[in-house]
């Protein structure tokens, strides 16, 4: 199938660095390149494009660095803030995924001839014979894999990317190739934040970057008793018993939001769980459509078990019924559904 070549997405970080040398050793002609998404981020400064460019000094790859600044506002930071104005909590990895990496830098890797992408994400593809198609796998790695964030990719894409990483079961082997190269970013630590949040206080930042600011309303359960006064609906998130200033013989949690209102609506633990819920902003990996019910198993955040479940189309957007219901399921996160180890494709839960 075509050329060799491949244009890899390098962070900086010990993972890209890692797979730019795996991607050599498979014969790959890899080419490095950073994207330039947002100023004093933790994955986007001068010390990440520093080190990505000396990763790519050492192994003698070409590395390039693209501003996509005003592309990363437009559909990743515009997008996690309007799903806050809306109640919503949103997976801005997944948008960034979606627009930047298997978007933006796959239009970089055609003008430069680069018949592959390839990125550090712990996620696999491979060919299925089953299906007869390309299909987006989970990698080794167990907690760490990473395909729950992958499922807004555009089908067509997959047999394009390469996941060098797919294999590897832990971090350590990871670290010990960085050092038996002598990576100068073997031990550079992860980041585990939102990368345009490095200090993780995004109510700070949405109060410093958008119209949300505080606002007080009532807390109430869901008959309409007021139980307290809250200091702005963004404040909140669906499962939160923290911070609610109310006292209550039984525990209290966030339920949801009354959005016209402004209100925040709250109920004992065994209110938040649901056995039903509707996905919509639907992409299919596996198959084109969904007609009747199809056994999966989903996962509703990206820290959460699988749980089984039984899903068909409605409209544009899929039902999940679970077997056993789901706590705090929360809009604006996606829903990820698997059969096995395949994803079969994903949405954004809308209630």
């Amino acid at each position: 199938m075509g050329n060799k070549k491949v244009l890899l997405g390098m962070s900086g970080g010990v993972d890209s660095s890692v797979s730019a040398v795996l991607l050599k050793e498979k014969g790959y002609e890899v080419i490095g390149i950073t994207m330039e998404l947002y100023s004093l981020s933790s994955c986007c400064n001068s010390n990440t494009y520093l080190d990505a460019k000396n990763v790519c000094n050492e192994l003698g790859i070409q590395h390039y660095i693209y501003d996509f600044k005003s592309q990363f506002q437009e559909y990743v930071i515009n997008d996690f803030i309007n799903c806050y104005s809306n109640t919503k909590t949103p997976n801005p990895c997944i948008e960034c995924n979606r627009y930047m990496k298997f978007g933006l830098m796959y239009e970089k890797a055609k003008e430069l001839d680069c018949e592959y992408i390839a990125t550090g994400h712990y996620a696999k593809t491979e060919f299925s014979k089953k299906y007869n198609r390309w299909v987006l796998k989970k990698s080794n790695a167990g907690k760490k894999d990473q395909s729950y964030v992958l499922w807004s990719i555009p089908k067509e894409l997959i047999e394009h990317i390469v996941f060098p990483l797919s294999d590897f079961e832990n971090k350590d082997k990871i670290r010990e190739i960085a050092k038996e190269k002598t990576l100068k970013v073997a031990n550079k630590p992860d980041s585990e934040d939102i990368c345009f949040i490095p200090d993780g206080n995004y109510k700070k930042f949405l109060e410093n970057n958008s119209n949300i600011k505080p606002k007080s309303g009532k807390i109430v359960n869901n008959q309409g008793k007021v139980l307290g006064t809250h200091t702005g609906l963004y404040n909140y998130t669906i499962g939160q018993r923290r911070g609610l200033g109310i006292s209550n013989p039984v525990p209290l949690f966030v339920l949801g939001f009354n959005k016209e209102k402004n209100e925040v609506i709250v109920g004992e633990e065994k209110e938040l769980y649901k056995k039903e819920i509707l996905v919509t902003d639907i992409n299919l990996l596996l198959i084109d459509e969904i007609k009747d019910w199809i056994e999966v198993t989903v996962k509703t955040r990206y820290s959460s078990k699988e749980a089984k479940a039984k899903i068909i189309g409605e409209g544009n957007n899929i039902k999940v019924v679970f077997e056993n219901p789901q706590r705090a399921i929360t809009p604006g996160q996606s829903a990820v559904f698997y059969i096995d180890d395949i994803v079969l494709g994903g949405g954004k839960i809308c209630k």
